[in-house]
């Protein structure tokens, strides 16, 4: 509070703030999309998208492999039972293959549910609704290894754990709803469907990961983001 009778002192000048500029990256620097990288909430929009393009795409691919059931149930002759395990990694591969490029948690269990339900609904398989659970616990066996490394880590070894890891768990699965294990080829089928899973599905998923990021198609991604 000023005195009666006395000027108050003259204001001191605002300090003045020095302007911001953005700063330009360095040349040559990717800039991450969102979701490269560790610690992640859910998907984006167009990751969405894209989980249900691919989803949709590999339904029609999985419908495609189911003709090549009965043909090949036809060439392996005694063991013609074992020609869905034979086939089994190939039913999965879209749930590490959207892991491999998205990177987010529940994208792999997504898109091979999704994959599930373009089969049921627009393709009429023989498996009813039933396939929608069938697809849940392929695409979260798959997944697991993924989520154990927090969605940081996708070395070969890992996809050849998503391959072991979806093989045991749709084997146990349908084990128990098949009967499997009292059959005198349970491990027989078991190591089959094992092999098939590692080569069809955790595999392949790298392998058509990275072509697909090749493209440049998937820069917006987080695969794109550690491409080389």
């Amino acid at each position: 509070m000023t005195e009666p009778g006395t000027t108050p002192p003259p204001a001191p000048p605002a300090a003045r703030t020095p302007a911001t500029t953005p700063t330009a990256s360095a040349p040559g620097t990717r800039v991450r999309p969102p979701g490269a990288g560790g610690g992640r909430c859910g998907p984006t929009l167009h990751e969405t998208v894209l989980v249900a393009v691919l989803g949709v795409v590999f339904g029609f691919v999985y419908w495609a492999f189911v003709q090549l059931w009965a043909p090949l149930q036809i060439l392996m002759g005694p063991l013609a039972d074992l020609a869905a395990n034979v086939l089994a990694g190939a039913w999965i591969v879209v749930g590490p293959l959207a892991t491999y490029i998205v990177r987010r948690p529940g994208v792999g269990v997504l898109a091979e549910t999704l994959a599930a339900l373009v089969e049921v609904v627009f393709l009429a398989s023989p498996a009813g609704p039933l396939l929608l659970l069938v697809g849940l616990v392929q695409g979260a066996g798959a997944e697991l290894p993924f989520a154990l490394t927090r969605y940081r880590r996708f070395g070969w070894g890992v996809f050849v754990a998503s391959g072991v890891s979806a093989a045991l768990v749709t084997f146990a699965f349908n084990a128990v709803r098949l009967g499997w294990l009292g059959q005198d080829l349970a491990m027989l089928r078991l190591g089959v469907q094992v092999v098939s899973c590692v080569v069809l599905c955790g595999l392949a998923a790298r392998l058509l990961g990275d072509a697909l990021a090749r493209t440049g198609a998937l820069d917006a991604f987080a695969i794109g983001a550690t491409r080389d």
